[in-house]
């Protein structure tokens, strides 16, 4: 504990990263008050009563990751997701469209294009669902009949769309300015902010429980026992990789000599990070978020048995997270590349031969590490519902809210110690974890 204390003291004593550090704590403060900002026209009562019903739906997910501020229809309502999805967009276009393929391999001057294209896109997207939500707040009303718009119309669909995507630009410009400017990945830290807050409330909920005597000090205690395990086991499997031996062989160069070093390719466990989660939500929420506007009995009786607890939507979830991992790991990871990359530069891996070979013994180690990634990840999602419905847990814990904070979290913390290493100060992580498979 002190020497973490000492290591936390070490960053103020380089300007830089205090510079950096103050930055982007002012970037996270003015999305905070931006996220107190309403959009006009609302009645916010009737609109805080509709998403009290609306917590397992698609809506509630969306409200996860802009921080609350969906719920309020505040100007950041529509969160960072539309960038989300641009981002997600764009990488599988790459895969597609050979013109994109070949814009990612062009280094610094492609990454710009293509954050460009992205930039464009999330506007777009924005626009689409700030107009979807306007004409759908149009037609609800909150549990007691009140209409959530007094004064529907055009004027409150154009103004609607114009502030929330205005918000979301503001969103976008804000992380980006962080990643640029100040520690970490600014879209990340953001989301990351947007959770954190509710922290707070929680913690208030579960006192507020224990001093009534509703909540037991066994129980107390076994809850926060199990969410520091829970919370270990998520950086380990987040900092987990298998490494893979490569031996480069001697060149001569001319006069010089290249090679002859030893490395290694370190394959993540979990390469696909909190994107199969997202898929899976959005997809299996899907039919119960369809049911807000398309009351029919036979969307109640699919929304019915996909309702989290059910062992329907728990069967679909683990499937469809464990089908994204190994979908999403085999877009973001090509193992043909690589060994082409290799066998280009003179790398092999020790009893296996360069090229085709070393391609299929990547992809099959990848396939086998990711199969308990996958799992983990799954068992993480389902287990919110489960301590909430089997054990009468007062606040949503784990599934991805937990593993955006402890990724976020790691990645800064990994970002802080590469300056103070730099400047030969002791780093906050002595050592990493490491899983090998």
């Amino acid at each position: 504990m002190i020497e973490g204390l000492q290591s936390f003291q070490n960053v103020f004593k380089i300007p830089e990263l205090k510079r950096r550090l103050l930055i982007t704590l002012g970037f996270l403060a003015a999305y905070r008050i931006g996220a107190h900002v309403p959009t006009p026209g609302i009645d916010g009562h009737a609109l805080s009563l509709f998403f009290d019903q609306a917590q397992n739906t698609l809506l509630g997910m969306v409200d996860l990751f802009s921080g609350g501020n969906l719920r309020r229809l505040t100007v950041f309502a529509l969160g960072i997701m539309p960038y989300i999805s641009a981002s997600i967009i764009l990488q599988l276009l790459t895969v597609v469209i050979p013109a994109l393929e070949r814009l990612a391999k062009e280094g610094e001057a492609g990454r710009k294009r293509i954050t460009q294209y992205t930039r464009y896109g999330t506007i777009v997207l924005s626009a689409i669902q700030a107009m979807g939500i306007a004409i759908g707040l149009e037609g609800m009303r909150g549990p007691e009949g009140v209409s959530i718009v007094p004064i529907p119309g055009w004027s409150f669909r154009l103004m609607t769309m114009l502030t929330l995507t205005t918000g979301t630009a503001l969103i976008m410009w804000l992380g980006e300015q962080i990643s640029e400017k100040g520690i970490g990945n600014g879209i990340s830290l953001i989301i990351f902010a947007g959770i954190v807050v509710r922290l707070p409330s929680a913690v208030v909920a579960s006192y507020t429980l224990f001093s009534t005597g509703e909540l037991k000090l066994f129980v107390l205690a076994a809850i926060v026992l199990l969410m520091v395990l829970v919370t270990g086991s998520v950086v380990i499997m987040q900092e987990g990789q298998r490494k893979i031996p490569v031996q480069y062989a001697k060149r001569v160069v001319g006069r010089r000599m290249y090679g002859g070093q030893s490395t290694h390719i370190p394959l993540r466990i979990n390469t696909a990070g909190v994107i199969p989660v997202i898929f899976a939500s959005s997809i299996i929420l899907f039919p119960a978020t369809l049911t807000r506007f398309i009351p029919h009995p036979w969307m109640q009786v699919i929304a019915d048995s996909l309702s989290p607890g059910r062992l329907p939507y728990t069967v679909l979830y683990v499937g469809f997270i464990i089908f994204f991992t190994y979908f999403y790991t085999a877009i973001v990871f090509n193992p043909i590349d690589l060994a082409d990359n290799m066998k280009k530069y003179g790398g092999f891996i020790p009893g296996v031969r360069p090229g085709k070979k070393t391609a299929e013994y990547i992809d099959r180690t990848l396939t086998r590490i990711t199969l308990p990634g996958a799992i983990f990840l799954a068992l993480i999602s389902v287990l919110p519902d489960l301590l909430i419905r089997w054990f009468n847990v007062p606040f949503y814990f784990g599934g991805t809210s937990l593993l955006i904070v402890v990724g976020v979290a790691l990645d800064t913390v990994r970002q802080m110690e590469s300056h103070l290493l730099m400047r030969h100060y002791e780093g906050f992580l002595r050592k990493k974890a490491r899983v090998h498979v």
